[in-house]
């Protein structure tokens, strides 16, 4: 199949509405049904404003989160419509075209 990977960046203390935005965001991704999606902690990042983000030993807030999914195109069609459609939405993203599928049996 082919389709896209669609990665979001955001931080650890960004919140959409009363939400943190990660956890708000796998949530709409659940709700969606998209099949997968990879929500990583990274060590260390730099933000647009060529800030330093990093998750420090007693203040995790500053954390780079990386949300990523593998979509067809008409789900990449859905999630972007969904997300622009929300108010006061601030996302990073990056979008690349893919080819996906699975190899042997299923589990």
């Amino acid at each position: 199949m082919t389709g896209y990977q669609v990665t979001f960046f955001t931080q650890q203390d960004r919140h959409h509405g009363h939400h943190p935005l990660h956890q708000w965001l796998m949530e709409l991704l659940r709700t969606m049904g998209i099949r997968g999606a990879t929500m990583t902690a990274a060590q260390e990042g730099l933000g647009s404003h060529h800030k330093l983000h990093s998750a420090r030993f007693f203040d995790l807030a500053d954390q780079p989160i990386e949300i990523t999914v593998v979509v067809t195109n008409a789900e990449c069609d859905d999630l972007m419509a969904r997300l622009r459609a929300e108010a006061d939405l601030h996302l990073f993203y990056a979008k690349s075209p893919v080819e996906f599928g699975v190899i042997g049996d299923a589990d």
